[in-house]
């Protein structure tokens, strides 16, 4: 556990409760702050009401606390701030999250910030199974499993690979990444940064405060980041690192007819063939390849031990899975995909998909992904987005109204079998948010994983 002591003696807001608050109050706590915690969700004080004391901090005296730690699910300014951040933000205390405490805490870290709409997870966890693999102490999580202050201190030896949320980014007040990763921008989360703008403000903070010494790695296969990789090359102070599966890129990491190829010095290098990577498929991983590899060699690990470890990455659950087989048909498990983006490379990368899609409907819903309905044999339909989706795949792709998950993998296991496709795949890869049905995407994802076990599947291990 990181221990906090800047506010040693002097009382601290926590808002929200979760993983991340958790472990703020306890870090706090350690350090001799006065922790002031609250939650909006009665069962959550209801569970915590004999561990802590609670305080509502939207009736608390703001001019005698000097921060409050903000979890980052929690709006401070779209579409509305919460009504403690307003309060505090009118007494003057700063509004800070759990990444701004661990970096005050922990100074002479090296840090590795990852950040993007889509493959932040896969990237974060590939760069600490390279750092570990090459015997460095590193913690991994943030935004992705272990909360940022319930790491390990480190010191001056370590370093922290941390997945950031926009919502994170917006609340780190100086913390610096000396290396910043910013993989790809669609739109997402507009509802709380007010537009795409806002977004793409949010998602640049991952190089503030960066200097000459820092390293800045950008993927450069969308126009925004390429617009901003240009720009941070005019007239910024870290090294710029670009990155592309699409092109060769100077100065970068990019993929050549299947190969990593690592120009970071000036003349390029084949360094891995990237079908050796066997839980890293699709253009998509290769893309979280080429970050991790980029990070990895600015972090000063050897090319080779950087290449061996890529390709003895176990994978991450949810992220395009492999569940297990049924008379030949695989099933995966790539419930992370909320977005139509994130779908969009799941299904580039099976030629005979039997889909289960739905859930919790985001804007433009699944119209972007016409271009590969061709690889849809057909489609089940699950949650809210039913009718929606329904409508734009009616005429192009058979599907099935299937409401429920359960329904959904037998009916697509009972066609995927009965067609008998070579090469056939049952996909779950949403393209919707878990919270119609599940309390998450992992739980959305867990369920499958059973559903698909019930059914008898040989295990992928």
């Amino acid at each position: 556990m990181i221990v906090v002591d800047s506010f040693r003696g002097r009382p601290v807001g926590v808002l929200g409760l979760a993983k991340s608050g958790r472990a703020a109050i306890d870090a706090l706590a350690a350090g001799g702050a006065k922790v002031l915690a609250w939650d909006d969700n009665a069962k959550v004080r209801e569970s915590l009401a004999t561990e802590l004391p609670l305080h509502d901090l939207t009736a608390a005296d703001w001019r005698n606390i000097p921060a409050l730690v903000l979890s980052p699910g929690i709006p401070h300014s779209f579409p509305e701030p919460h009504p403690a951040v307003l309060r505090a933000r009118e007494a003057g205390a700063e509004i800070i999250g759990d990444l701004e405490l661990l970096g005050r805490a922990q100074p002479n870290a090296c840090y590795v910030g990852i950040t993007g709409t889509n493959g932040k997870s896969t990237t974060t966890a590939l760069i600490g199974h390279i750092l570990a693999s090459a015997g460095r102490p590193v913690e991994v999580g943030g935004n992705l499993g272990t909360p940022a202050l319930s790491f390990a201190p480190l010191g001056r030896d370590g370093t922290y690979v941390i997945e950031a949320s926009s919502f994170q980014l917006e609340l780190i007040a100086a913390l610096a990444f000396d290396v910043a990763i910013l993989l790809n921008i669609t739109p997402d989360h507009l509802d709380r940064h007010g537009s795409m703008e806002g977004y793409i403000a949010a998602k640049r903070q991952i190089f503030a405060r960066q200097t000459d010494k820092s390293t800045a790695i950008i993927g450069v296969d969308d126009a925004i980041c390429r617009d901003l990789c240009e720009e941070l090359r005019r007239g910024g102070p870290a090294r710029v690192v670009p990155i592309s599966v699409l092109q060769p890129v100077s100065g970068g990491v990019y993929v050549d007819q299947g190969w990593l190829v690592d120009a970071m010095e000036g003349t390029p290098r084949r360094v891995l063939e990237l079908g050796l990577a066997e839980r890293l498929p699709g253009a998509h991983n290769w893309q979280n390849a080429c970050a991790a590899y980029a990070a990895a060699r600015a972090c000063g690990i050897d090319s080779a031990v950087a290449t061996a470890a890529i390709c003895s990455f176990p994978g991450l659950a949810h992220r395009q899975e492999l569940v297990g087989t049924i008379d030949g048909v695989r099933y995966i498990n790539d419930s992370k995909a909320t977005n139509a983006d994130a779908t969009e490379k799941a299904l580039l990368c099976y030629p005979a998909i039997y889909w289960i899609a739905g859930g919790l409907p985001k804007a433009g819903g699944i119209t972007p992904l016409a271009p590969h309905f061709g690889r849809l044999r057909h489609t089940f339909l699950i949650g809210q987005a039913t009718e929606e989706f329904a409508v734009t795949l009616e005429g192009t792709v058979p599907f099935t109204r299937c409401g429920d998950l359960a329904t959904a993998v037998t009916a697509a296991s009972e066609r995927a079998r009965r067609d008998g496709v070579p090469g056939a795949v049952v996909l779950l890869s949403p393209a919707c948010a878990s919270y119609d049905q599940f309390k998450n995407f992992e739980e959305r994802g867990d369920m499958f994983r059973r559903l698909v076990t019930a059914l008898g599947a040989t295990s992928a291990s």
